[in-house]
């Protein structure tokens, strides 16, 4: 790639990180479609690309046979891109300005029933260091809906345990803070006091400060999102568990649990960190699958 396309496309990151405020994910996830487009115009003039040339783009995008949403995701980006390009005045009209992404359909999430996670968390071995360790943190996944690079991401500093509040770093490095449970502020207590400190036993020993990762792996370093995942599912394969368990189906659980409960809609928004009620309010589609069955249930006219 010649020198000024690197420029733009490394000023169009900092764009992104800085002014949008997007994830580190996102960021990357933009920049590599970004990126697949220049490669497949062969690097030319930026200033050349039209209408025409994006959407013969967006027809050799089609062999691939993306989902609806990754293409959804390669869409944005350009716009973004061309947005950004029109906006700096590299280029002298926007060309993504009529392209729009494909209407996708809205799956409802997949979550757990309560008795299903009890029975995951009663066969979580917790007999060793890192048996513990694993059912500490499916409970707080459980207890707050937070994601799992969020409950990855934890310092001491976070924690707030005596008031029942951990200070989370959400998407697009926004604040927020979860609740826990008195149950789990217990396991917590136990996990720092007892049980941490046992499973370090290949790293080198160093003093736990405020900026000590919460979780961490048998060499002292944090528990990754992928150690956290791989976990979780030797639990469900061993009990077969007929569903597909990650870490986000316990947020998912959280939500409608919360919901089904009678919490407020805009109270389970603040709690999950949606910046949009618009992204909470799939979960009310569930609650409504679950009445209507109850009703089809329970009617004897149904």
């Amino acid at each position: 790639m010649d020198c000024e396309l690197k420029n733009t496309l490394e000023s169009f990151k900092l764009y992104l990180e800085v002014e949008k405020n997007y994830s580190k994910h996102t960021v990357r996830a933009y920049a590599s479609d970004i990126l697949s487009f220049l490669i497949w115009q062969n690097e030319g003039n930026l200033k050349d690309v039209n209408y025409e040339k994006l959407k013969q783009y967006l027809t050799f995008m089609q062999k691939f046979n993306y989902s609806k949403t990754t293409t959804a995701r390669k869409i944005a980006a350009l716009r973004t891109f061309f947005n950004y390009l029109y906006r700096e005045k590299i280029t002298d009209i926007n060309p993504a300005k009529g392209i729009h992404s494909p209407k996708r359909s809205k799956n409802l999430p997949k979550f757990l029933t309560e008795e299903e996670t009890e029975t995951i968390i009663r066969n979580i071995k917790s007999d060793t260091p890192s048996g513990y360790r694993n059912k500490v943190i499916v409970e707080l996944l459980y207890s707050s809906g937070m994601r799992v690079s969020e409950l990855s991401g934890l310092n001491f500093s976070n924690l707030n345990i005596e008031n029942n509040e951990i200070r989370v770093l959400g998407k697009g490095s926004k604040e927020r803070i979860v609740l826990i449970s008195d149950r789990v502020k217990e396991l917590i207590k136990t996990y720092i006091k007892t049980v941490r400190p046992l499973l370090n036993t290949e790293g080198p020993k160093t003093e736990t400060t405020e900026d000590s990762p919460l979780f961490i792996n048998k060499t002292g370093f944090r528990l990754h999102p992928q150690s956290i995942r791989v976990a979780i599912k030797e639990t469900v394969n061993m009990i077969q568990l007929p569903k597909n368990v990650t870490p986000h189906v316990f947020r998912h659980s959280f939500a409608t649990k919360l919901l089904n409960h009678g919490a407020d809609l805009r109270i389970v928004q603040e709690l999950l960190g949606h910046a949009s009620i618009s992204n909470t309010q799939i979960y009310t589609h569930i609650t409504v699958e679950r009445l209507k069955e109850a009703y089809n249930n329970a009617h004897p006219r149904a």
